[in-house]
């Protein structure tokens, strides 16, 4: 019995461009989406892959998730955080008995997938890839970034090794590792800096490297850390980012590391973060919540404090029910609260 199609379940930003190199590479695809726009360009071979990395334009079968037929030994869910819950337990029907399910997703999403599927059908993944979605049919390959791919318990498996070697087809330099939790709570802290971008209505790197904002960056690092820790995990660093400097407070460290990302996202053609894109240009909901709500309860369940983060996500909810606009006054406020300073 041979493996199949590749079910790529949100054809995004994520999805769409590893789904597309896919295909390109002469990949079986089947692509699924909840935009009928997106999903109708993609069948008509309108999927076009922009940007500085790559140019090209591809279609493959594609079908809102109302449409989709058949079952699958592979699927790559590739949704945001908070339509997880929603996405798996629509895919459910579509997972071969022995197949997997791959979290392309930012978050620790793989926890509400495997209550969903089961530990032993669900894969953890990492990416950090720049790209945003456009118009349908259109996304935006900004720049490379790392990617990682592993199973939950670190096992070497065949199936992971295949896994491995389909990933090396969009991105050569994509990791087979034996601790992917490490690097979905490195993206856990790194990204926290992302959605303090996004409120404050500034570039990635501008954010990071404003040393004005110095005190805020650690302390929403420090805080994702703290928690990792006691969950017993020990975050990777990536593209610059470097955990251990932070955890310690190497004041020397952290500057290398904040040099060090601020050259990775300058040199992007993907300047804000897709929290900013969501709040700023979709005005639409964001999956800051949804990403950090493992985090923040994992520190409830240890006694740990997480002032900052939870300032941050009160902060993106408000901006998201309209009551506050994003700009530079929230990012003070954010950094009163680091501070201890907050009233």
């Amino acid at each position: 019995m041979t493996d199949g199609p590749v079910l790529v379940w949100g054809a995004g930003a994520i999805g769409g461009t590893i789904g597309a190199f896919l295909v390109r590479q002469g990949h079986e695809v089947v692509f699924v989406d909840v935009d009928a726009a997106h999903v109708e360009a993609i069948a008509a071979g309108r999927l076009a892959i922009t940007g500085p990395v790559a140019t090209f334009t591809v279609g493959a079968p594609a079908f809102t998730p109302e449409t989709v037929e058949g079952r699958f030994r592979r699927a790559i869910l590739a949704v945001k955080a908070h339509q997880t819950a929603a996405a798996i337990r629509a895919l459910a029907p579509h997972l071969a008995d022995d197949g997997a399910v791959v979290s392309a997703q930012n978050g620790l999403n793989e926890i509400e997938i495997a209550a969903v599927v089961g530990r032993r059908r669900t894969i953890g993944a990492f990416v950090n890839f720049g790209a945003d979605w456009q118009a349908p049919g259109e996304i935006l390959y900004a720049n490379r970034g790392a990617v990682a791919i592993g199973e939950l318990d670190g096992a070497p498996s065949g199936r992971i090794r295949a896994w491995h070697a389909l990933l090396r087809d969009f991105e050569p330099d994509a990791e087979l590792t034996d601790d992917i939790l490490a690097y979905l709570w490195g993206k856990t802290a790194y990204g926290a800096l992302l959605k303090a971008s996004a409120v404050a209505d500034m570039t990635i790197a501008g954010f990071i490297g404003d040393p004005a904002l110095r005190t805020l960056n650690v302390a929403l690092v420090r805080e994702v850390l703290a928690v990792a820790a006691a969950e017993g995990v020990r975050p990777r660093g990536f593209n610059g980012f470097a955990p251990e400097p932070f955890a310690r407070d190497d004041a020397a460290g952290i500057d290398a590391s904040i040099a060090a990302m601020v050259a990775f996202n300058a040199g992007t053609a993907k300047p804000y973060s897709g929290v900013w894109r969501d709040l700023a240009v979709r005005r639409r909901p964001t999956d800051a919540a949804a990403q950090l709500a493992p985090v923040l309860a994992a520190a409830r369940r240890h006694g740990l404090a997480t002032p900052t983060l939870d300032h941050l996500v009160a902060l993106i909810g408000a901006v998201e029910r309209g009551e506050r606009a994003i700009g530079r006054p929230l990012a003070q406020e954010l950094c009163a609260v680091a501070e201890g300073k907050a009233g």
